[in-house]
């Protein structure tokens, strides 16, 4: 199984004179320990979970651009873009140039957008929830346009684009596509339609299963193989603190199918990553081989 790197506590000894170097410090280790991702969440706001707005919080896509410089393998995206913070026209162009400057190595993540408190709080609209599905719809339309030979127009309910002109294109064919979420009806309708790879909540085998069957359903409704999405999950047990607990739980998700767990950063950092290279990943790397 492969695993990621999570960087969404942006409190540090040192505070924020101390900020760039941790995330350099911490990219760079998962870099060198065989980390398949590397991510950032994408707000303004920290989140209530992790202690609210008081706590320090950066844009995500400018720390993905100066973590491109200092690491040279690991796939860099946010986990995820909300719909609402960047016009999908920009957002193409963001991960295009994402994409050029870190040698193909961009994925886009994009979600529906849910924190509204940090909408009303900058000013930024905040859609009704099927509005934001519309608009991430028509995102996802944008962006592979964008991404393709099709420089004409695009007509959207939400979106016009007179000329979708993306130059320089990425150097990967197309930037992964990920679609973070699991309700049923619209989020993995959307995942078999138009995304590379899928993320899943990591609350046990047992839920993610049974929102795999809903996601594989939509691909026999689709017609689309279903071997073709990356299944990922964020989270699980704390892999240091019972290394063999948190190894059995990842095989009993690679049973069903998974095939990347991205794992949160703590506040201690690089450290953490490279413990995680001594004592966990090599056995990690042995499940669902």
């Amino acid at each position: 199984m492969d695993f990621g790197i999570h960087f969404m506590n942006f409190t540090c000894d040192g505070g924020s004179a101390n900020l760039a170097r941790t995330i350099a410090d911490t990219a760079v280790a998962a870099d060198e320990v065989g980390a398949s991702w590397f991510t950032f969440m994408d707000h303004w706001f920290q989140m209530e979970q992790v202690g609210g707005p008081a706590e320090p919080m950066l844009e995500g896509y400018t720390c993905l651009g100066y973590v491109a410089a200092v690491t040279r393998r690991v796939r860099l995206g946010l986990l995820v873009t909300g719909v609402t913070y960047r016009h999908p026209g920009l957002l193409a162009k963001i991960v295009t140039t994402l994409d050029v400057l870190s040698e193909g190595r961009a994925m886009l993540g994009l979600g529906a957008a849910w924190y509204d408190r940090e909408h009303l709080g900058l000013g930024v609209p905040y859609p009704p929830t099927a509005t934001r599905f519309e608009q991430l719809e028509e995102t996802l339309q944008i962006v592979g346009q964008m991404w393709s030979d099709d420089d004409g127009a695009y007509e959207g309910t939400h979106f016009r684009l007179a000329e979708t002109i993306n130059v320089p294109q990425p150097i990967q064919p197309r930037p992964p596509i990920l679609i973070g979420g699991t309700g049923e009806r619209k989020t993995l309708r959307l995942v078999a339609q138009y995304a590379d790879a899928c993320n899943i909540f990591g609350f046990g085998p047992e839920f993610v299963q049974s929102k795999l069957e809903v996601l594989y359903r939509h691909c026999d409704d689709l017609g689309r193989d279903p071997s073709t999405i990356q299944v990922t999950i964020l989270g699980g047990p704390d892999p240091l603190a019972d290394t063999d607990a948190f190894l059995t739980e990842m095989e009993r998700y690679a049973a069903i199918g998974v095939d990347l767990v991205q794992l949160r950063r703590p506040a201690a950092g690089a450290s953490f990553v490279y413990e995680l290279g001594e004592r966990v990943v090599p056995r990690l790397a042995e499940i669902g081989r």
